[in-house]
């Protein structure tokens, strides 16, 4: 048999075996007093950057694009997904303490700041994750308020 057969046959067989492997894509229930806005004041403008920019990262909300279902780069996006929702939830928020929530309030807003989020690859597939100037003053006043709040909590 020619190479060139068999790759011919092999190449697209391996393509579709390597749709049935890899990490599952997942959206675990959502326990409304868990959330950041159960324990924050999060303002309505907040509320709406956070589902255009954050949510599909940063929650069990993630809707899954059309490119989320091709291995092997549904891998990348379910590992990116994964390891947002590691580092911070707005579906569980409840799982940090106060100074977790300082830490985690600091970081949204030095992040978004230095353009570091949304990540760049992110953005280039979804322009409304993009965040103006504007938004990005938006969370960070927010986010130096609720620090503050609960800094004197304490």
């Amino acid at each position: 048999m020619k190479v060139q057969y068999r790759f011919a046959i092999g190449l697209p067989a391996f393509l579709i075996l390597l749709q049935f492997l890899g990490p599952e894509k997942t959206n675990p229930p959502i326990d409304p007093l868990r959330t950041v806005q159960a324990h924050l004041k999060v303002t309505p403008e907040v509320s709406a950057i956070f589902e255009r920019a954050c949510q599909n990262c940063h929650s069990h909300k993630t809707v899954w694009p059309w490119y989320s279902k091709v291995a092997p780069v549904s891998w990348f996006v379910i590992d990116n997904v994964n390891f947002g929702r590691r580092l911070m939830n707005h579906s569980n928020w409840a799982q940090y303490d106060r100074e977790e929530e300082i830490h985690l309030l600091e970081e949204m807003c030095e992040l978004v700041t230095q353009g570091e989020m949304p990540l760049l690859p992110y953005r280039w597939m979804h322009d409304e994750a993009h965040l103006e100037e504007r938004d990005i003053r938006v969370i960070c006043e927010w986010t130096e308020e609720e620090r503050m709040g609960l800094m004197n909590e304490e």
